[in-house]
């Protein structure tokens, strides 16, 4: 069994979604989780999941998506996290890339997020962008709050910052442009990584795999290829992956069936 743990669907970017669940069953990508980002997307995601059996959802605020934001948001994200099908808070995190950042804004909200993951007993998955420093030190400060597991999605930094990360027991994602020629970053943190703490997402719509490079949308059809470039990283068959990577899936997901 495949599984995609972070990909962002909706009703109209793929067309027919369910056409493209069961064209994902048929590949092999069994389990799929679609990820919130704001309040309104967290709840197109579980309602995705109660509609596909081999769907999984987050719920959570997206740093980038805090101009939305209002006290009291929380509430309606724990009630979401309480679903049977919500395998964690997200995405939620830092992300420095634009020049109207709000640092402020972001960490106090990233910080009553992983309070209230922790208060749940929910793993989260963490979007971390253009601020390694910050989001180290923020997590060492913090370890207490990821003892229910912590996915650093995408993963984007530095090997020697994914030592540092892998430290605090965290679990690392890989997708589409982990396959590209020129990530070598990419490459060499999946080398150095156990596997024990890998997994596959796709992001999709975006960042396809190199097979289709420059297209889209992206979808969860991407993850064999992902998985089979991360095997071939490590030396595994894809077979060895595959199962690897779900049970990984499983020990941070708690509620995935």
């Amino acid at each position: 069994m495949f599984i995609d743990v972070h990909c962002h669907l909706d009703n109209t970017t793929y067309g027919d979604v369910g056409e493209l669940i069961k064209k994902c069953a048929d590949s092999g990508v069994e389990r799929i989780i679609t990820v919130g980002f704001d309040l309104p997307s967290s709840h197109l995601a579980q309602e995705l999941a109660e509609k596909y059996d081999g769907v999984y959802f987050t719920a959570g605020f997206h740093p980038t998506e805090l101009k939305k934001y209002r006290d009291g948001d929380l509430k309606e994200i724990a009630e979401l996290c309480a679903h049977k099908k919500c395998v964690a808070l997200g995405e939620i995190g830092l992300d420095y890339h634009y020049p109207d950042t709000d640092k402020e804004l972001q960490t106090r909200v990233f910080l009553a997020q992983l309070q209230l993951a922790d208060s749940l007993k929910m793993p989260v998955q963490i979007h971390s962008r253009d601020c390694a420093e910050d989001m180290l030190t923020l997590l060492k400060d913090n370890a207490r709050l990821l003892r229910n597991g912590a996915l650093m999605h995408c993963y984007s930094h530095s090997t020697e910052m994914a030592e540092e990360f892998l430290k605090l027991g965290m679990y690392f994602s890989f997708g589409g442009a982990s396959t590209w020629k020129g990530s070598k970053k990419a490459k060499r943190t999946i080398a150095m990584l156990p596997f024990s703490h890998i997994l596959t997402e796709t992001d999709s719509p975006y960042m396809p795999p190199a097979s289709v490079y420059g297209t889209f949308p992206n979808t969860p059809l991407a993850i064999p290829e992902i998985a089979r470039s991360i095997a071939d990283i490590k030396g595994v068959t894809v077979e060895e992956a595959e199962k690897c990577v779900e049970e990984n899936a499983r020990a941070l997901f708690k509620k995935l069936g």
